[in-house]
C-alpha cells in the first residue's frame, strides 16, 4: 500500500486525489487530503461569486471524488501547527503533495494604499464568501462611487457585485451580513480600472459580458480609451490577437457605442490608466490619482505625465494573488512558488524524496479551474515514477492516530456534511436557500466540535 497525504482541498488537490487512485500502476493507493479549514473545495466554495451557480456546481463533482473509499477528508488540521510540519508529515505517509494555493493579494505599493476604504479584492471576496477568516471583518459601503482595480476576472467578479441588485443576490448562499450591507449600498457608480489595453485584459468573455446584462445597470467603455489600443483601431493587428481578446475587443466595443444611461447603477470600465496614489479625504480614501499610460511597443506601456482623478470612498485592488511560504519548505519569494521539477519538491539543488506540489503553489496563480488537471496529473506522473522506493520508506502505522497524539481533531466527512445540513437549516429560519456558516465556532459547532 502507498499512503499519500494531500494537503489543500481545492480543485488541485482533489485533481491529484482523484489521479492517484484513478491509475493502474500502483494498485493499492490510500490518499488522506489535509485541509486547515474543516471544509472542502477551496477556492470553489470560497472565491467562486455567489451568484456565479453554475461553477459553484462543480462542488458536485469534487465531493464525488471525496466521497471514494480510497480517499479520507481530514479538515481541520493545519499543516505547520502543534508539530505537524513537513518533516513530520513525511514521519507518517510516503509521499506528500502540497496543493496549497497562492493566499496572498499583490499590493499595488502606492502612497495612500492603508488608508481605510481602500482594501484587496481577496478580502471582499472572503467577506461575501463566508470565510471563516473573514468573520471580523466589515465592509463599510459608503459614497456613490467606488473605483475596482484590475483586468482580471476577480475584478469582474467584485464590479459585479458591487453593482447588482441586492435582491438577486438573496436566493444564493451568500452569508446575511454581506447581503445586507450590499443592500444598504450608497455605490451607484463602479469605475474598473485597468493600466493596459481591452486587447492585453486577462477577462474571459463570459464574465466580461455579464456585466452588461445586469438589471438596472447601465455599462460603458469611454472610445478615447480604447483609441488607444493599436488592435482597436487596425483589423489587422485585431485578426492577429487569440480568440479571447478579439471577443474581448467586440465587447467593450459594443459598450463604446451604447449609451450607459443616468438612472439607477452604472459600470464605467477605463483602460490605459495606471493608480499612482490613494488621495485623503477626512481620513480615509477619497479619490485615486491614475496616470495615463499608452503602448509601449514592447507589450507593456509608459506612463505619459498626464493624470486624472476619480472620486471613490471605496477602492478595491485586484491585481493578482501570491504564494505563501510554507514553514519548513523551500520557497521561490519571487515567483511565489515552490521550486521543483515535474512537481518533485527541490532542495538544495536536488528533488526532495517524497514531497511534491500541484496547483497555483507549483505554477504560480494562472489559468482557470480547469489548468489544474493537467498540472495534477503531470505531478502524479512523478510520484508514480518515483513510487518504488517511496513505498520502501518506513512511515507510521496509523497517521490518524498520530495526528490525534499531536493535538489535532480531524473534520472528517460526517462533519462536512453536518455542516451542510446546518447550513441549510439556517437558510430555511431565514426564509432563503442555503447560507453559509460565517465563523469558526459556528462551523465547529456544526461540524461536532
Amino acid at each position: 500500500m502507498l499512503r499519500v497525504a494531500v494537503v489543500g482541498s481545492g480543485p488541485s488537490g482533489v485533481y491529484t486525489a482523484q489521479e492517484l487512485v484513478g491509475q493502474d500502476r500502483v494498485p493499492d493507493v490510500r490518499v488522506h487530503v489535509l485541509d486547515r479549514l474543516p471544509c472542502p473545495y477551496g477556492l470553489v466554495r470560497y472565491g467562486v461569486a455567489p451568484d456565479h451557480e453554475k461553477i459553484k456546481s462543480l462542488q458536485n463533482s469534487l465531493r464525488a471524488v471525496l466521497e471514494d473509499e480510497r480517499i479520507t477528508f481530514l479538515g481541520h488540521v493545519e499543516v505547520g501547527t502543534r508539530g505537524l510540519d513537513p518533516r513530520r508529515l513525511l514521519g507518517l505517509y510516503h509521499a506528500v503533495v502540497y496543493c496549497v494555493g497562492a493566499a496572498r493579494d499583490r499590493r499595488l505599493g502606492i502612497p495612500g494604499e492603508d488608508l481605510p476604504g481602500s482594501h484587496s479584492a481577496t478580502d471582499f471576496v472572503a467577506w461575501y464568501s463566508a470565510h471563516p477568516d473573514a468573520a471580523a471583518t466589515r465592509f463599510a459601503l459608503p459614497g456613490r462611487s467606488a473605483v475596482v482595480i484590475g483586468a482580471g476576472n476577480v475584478a469582474v467578479d467584485v464590479t459585479r457585485l458591487l453593482a447588482r441588485d441586492p435582491a438577486e443576490l438573496r436566493p444564493t448562499d451568500m452569508p446575511e451580513g454581506a447581503l445586507s450591507a450590499l443592500a444598504a449600498s450608497g455605490v451607484r457608480e463602479v469605475h474598473m480600472v485597468a493600466r493596459r489595453g481591452p486587447s492585453q485584459a486577462r477577462f474571459t468573455t463570459k464574465e466580461l459580458r455579464e456585466l452588461g446584462t445586469l438589471s438596472g445597470t447601465g455599462v460603458g467603455a469611454d472610445p478615447a480609451d480604447l483609441a488607444l489600443d493599436p488592435a482597436y483601431t487596425d483589423p489587422g493587428l485585431a485578426a492577429a490577437l487569440p480568440a479571447a481578446a478579439r471577443r474581448n475587443l467586440d465587447v467593450v466595443r459594443e459598450w463604446a457605442a451604447r449609451d450607459p444611461g443616468d438612472g439607477g447603477r452604472r459600470v464605467r470600465v477605463r483602460f490605459f490608466l495606471r493608480p499612482v496614489e490613494l488621495l485623503e479625504s477626512h481620513g480615509a480614501v477619497g479619490a485615486v490619482r491614475f496616470e495615463r499610460t499608452v503602448p509601449d511597443g514592447s507589450g507593456g506601456v509608459r506612463g505619459t505625465g498626464a493624470y486624472e482623478e476619480i472620486e471613490a470612498r471605496l477602492v478595491l485592488r485586484a491585481v493578482g494573488y501570491q504564494g505563501v511560504p510554507l514553514p519548513g519548505l523551500p520557497f521561490d519569494a519571487r515567483l511565489g512558488t515552490v521550486p521543483h521539477r515535474a512537481g518533485r519538491v527541490v532542495r538544495d539543488g536536488a528533488p526532495s524524496p517524497g514531497e511534491y506540489v500541484a496547483g497555483w503553489i507549483k505554477r504560480g496563480p494562472t489559468g482557470v479551474i480547469g489548468s489544474n488537471r493537467p498540472c495534477a496529473k503531470e505531478t502524479v506522473g512523478s510520484l508514480l515514477d518515483d513510487a518504488g522506493a517511496l513505498s520502501r520508506r518506513p512511515v507510521a502505522a496509523d497517521p490518524l492516530a498520530e495526528l490525534g497524539a499531536a493535538g489535532h481533531r480531524p473534520v472528517r466527512w460526517p462533519g462536512w456534511e453536518a455542516i451542510t445540513a446546518a447550513e441549510a437549516d439556517l437558510g430555511r429560519r431565514l426564509g432563503r436557500g442555503s447560507v453559509k456558516i460565517p465563523d469558526w465556532p459556528g462551523l465547529l459547532a456544526a461540524a461536532g466540535g
